[in-house]
């Protein structure tokens, strides 16, 4: 079975799937990697650490999202969390013990090429100086057959900016870029305003959009909201993934961001991570939502 027929019978088959989501990723011009199908999973905010009734199977929920990425019949080019990878903590000590064991757990994926990014979880406390200490720098790029990838760090800084520095670096990244090359922008935080008093903004988030907006076709990538969520800014598409920890009401649809409660008769309903798939034959490449539990 060729690699984009085992993807259109996988999104077929393994959940929603929203069409035309990354309209132009594949290219059949030249990348780091080469041109071609490829396709990668997003996982996010598995808030290692997290004890509480809005998910009593904390210590579980992570290993068994892992299992079922590992058990995917078709492995991903690569796997990327998009931030909140552990649960908040004052004490830098705990904080680093978290991480680490996120770290460990993260090795047991069969995918070796892994790309990870802080969440406010992570690094807001000590503007990500624990983070970069086991994961690297807090944003970067990387090209993948014919797709360019930017990651942006929208958590370091308490006030939930991007700041002047990273965007001059945004700048300088997209300079030499073909404006019809596809983009793709990995973040935690929404990039627009989608439900400001609940933090689920970036305060300068305008400026990045404003730097990308030149490029016809970018898709943005993010977690923080702990549920799906699509939304176009101008021809910029953006798409929140589902958390691996608990779901989250629907932006600004009560007072407080509580989380929804735990069903034990549906442990896990609202969880889940994310197939993006593109192919150099197709136009729209797919998304494509799976459960924790695949099997």
């Amino acid at each position: 079975m060729q690699r984009r027929d085992f993807l259109a019978l996988a999104a077929a088959g393994g959940g929603a799937v929203l069409s035309g989501a990354l309209s132009g990723c594949a290219s059949t011009g030249a990348g780091s990697a080469g041109a071609g199908d490829f396709y990668f999973v997003q996982l996010s905010d598995t808030h290692w650490g997290y004890s509480g009734p809005a998910n009593p199977d904390a210590r579980v929920t992570l290993p068994k999202a892992i299992a079922s990425v590992n058990a995917l019949a078709e492995p991903p080019d690569f796997i990327v969390f998009t931030g909140d990878l552990t649960h908040t903590t004052d004490d830098p000590a705990e904080r680093r013990r978290r991480l680490a064991e996120f770290k460990g757990l993260t090795d047991q994926l069969k995918v070796r090429n892994l790309r990870f990014m802080p969440g406010e979880h992570d690094a807001s406390l000590d503007r990500g100086a624990a983070y970069q200490e086991l994961f690297g720098d807090t944003y970067y790029s990387f090209d993948h057959r014919g797709v360019h990838f930017i990651a942006l760090d929208n958590v370091s800084d308490p006030g939930a900016r991007i700041g002047e520095a990273q965007l001059a670096w945004l700048t300088s990244d997209l300079a030499s870029r073909d404006r019809s090359a596809p983009i793709v922008v990995l973040t935690h935080r929404p990039l627009f305003d989608l439900a400001p008093r609940w933090d689920w903004a970036t305060r300068d988030g305008a400026q990045a959009l404003e730097i990308l907006m030149p490029f016809q076709n970018v898709t943005v990538f993010y977690g923080h909201i702990h549920q799906e969520n699509h939304r176009m800014t101008g021809h910029i598409a953006h798409h929140s993934a589902k958390s691996l920890i608990f779901a989250l009401p629907a932006p600004g649809s009560q007072e407080q961001r509580t989380p929804l409660p735990w069903n034990a008769d549906a442990p896990y309903a609202g969880l889940g991570f994310r197939e993006v798939a593109a192919s150099a034959q197709a136009a729209s490449p797919r998304l494509t939502e799976l459960p924790v539990v695949t099997a």
